[in-house]
């Protein structure tokens, strides 16, 4: 009984906690490594453009509230998800032709793009402060949870609960639907077989006839999309606060690192990699090792190896290990 015990408060404090910021993380991860692989640069500023889809998202979501539509069981912000990302592809593409088209019609070195991109960054991160404010913005809705822990221990008899929120359920499912509709668009797609043409060679696709312009463009729509889904599920699953987006940028480029950067299915791998580490090394393990443990061996401290307040130091040392052994990444991706 008490390993179950043991397991269920795994299950409860890292398993599940884990996937749901993973997969936040990995679809982070994929917009960072598509603009690498395709348009070839580091954009610095896909943490505030998940930060802006989020907020066209929230702002949605409060005037559909206000009208008194509702999701019933499900958040709102999935009614306003649309708009946040018709909202954000607007702002990626007036990006792109009034900020990097240029550099990239002048033949700019990989480096140019990548100041650019801070300088997109921190205005960005400037618009989304001043419409909607530096503080939380808390959007759920709905049901809170899936299971409570309540309900869980009334169904089982155990003195552990497990408790499931729906933001968590719903981000899991969400990613592994987004996650297969891409690498179908990818893979079958005459668009998405033409983006990976260019990916892997630019003269050689441009000679067969590809439009670049129009691989940029969809290469922006699809990183805004993914951004704006990434940047609502965490802001439903923890809360909405802009600096908080730009702190996720360490974690996202590890994942995107870690996994091979400009690797689609490295990206998915390093996110979970990534969140799993953040969240095991920071977890206070006393309650799983006093189930699991005889009584005269059971820990009286918390057994924490560092606490929630340095996780994105976990993210930061296992960026500079790959980046010192294997800078290609878990998946073989292109070298930083």
């Amino acid at each position: 009984m008490d390993l179950l015990n043991a397991l269920v408060a795994l299950t409860n404090f890292v398993i599940v906690p884990g996937l749901a910021y993973g997969s936040q993380l990995a679809l982070g991860a994929l917009g960072v490594t598509l603009i690498y692989g395709i348009l070839r640069f580091s954009n610095f500023a896909h943490g505030d453009t998940m930060a802006f889809g989020a907020m066209v998202t929230i702002l949605f979501t409060w005037l559909f509230q206000s009208v008194g539509l509702s999701a019933g069981p499900l958040p709102t912000a999935l009614l306003a998800l649309p708009f946040g990302i018709l909202g954000t592809i607007a702002l990626a593409l007036f990006t792109d032709k009034t900020v990097y088209r240029f550099y990239r019609q002048h033949k700019a070195k990989p480096v140019i793009f990548v100041m650019v991109s801070l300088g997109v960054m921190f205005m960005m991160n400037g618009i989304v402060r001043f419409i909607i404010g530096p503080g939380d913005q808390r959007f759920t809705d709905g049901e809170r949870f899936v299971i409570s822990a309540r309900t869980f221990k009334k169904l089982t008899g155990l003195q552990e609960g497990l408790a499931i929120k729906t933001t968590e359920a719903l981000t899991v499912i969400t990613a592994v639907i987004v996650v297969a509709v891409l690498f179908w668009f990818l893979n079958k797609t005459r668009t998405g077989k033409s983006m990976r043409a260019y990916s892997d060679n630019e003269d050689l696709a441009l000679l067969s006839g590809i439009n670049p312009e129009r691989v940029v463009m969809y290469t922006w729509m699809i990183v805004a999309a993914l951004a704006t889904i990434a940047g609502v599920l965490y802001g439903l699953d923890k809360s909405f606060k802009p600096f908080t987006y730009f702190q996720l940028l360490l974690p996202i480029f590890a994942s995107a690192i870690v996994g091979g950067l400009g690797n689609p299915i490295g990206a998915i791998a390093g996110g979970f990699i990534i969140a799993f580490s953040e969240v095991t090394i920071t977890y206070a393990w006393k309650k799983v090792l006093t189930y699991g443990l005889p009584d005269s061996l059971a820990p009286d401290g918390l057994v924490q190896l560092l606490s929630t307040d340095y996780k994105f130091a976990v993210s930061f040392a296992i960026l500079i290990v790959v980046l010192l052994f294997k800078p290609t990444g878990l998946f073989k991706g292109k070298a930083v």
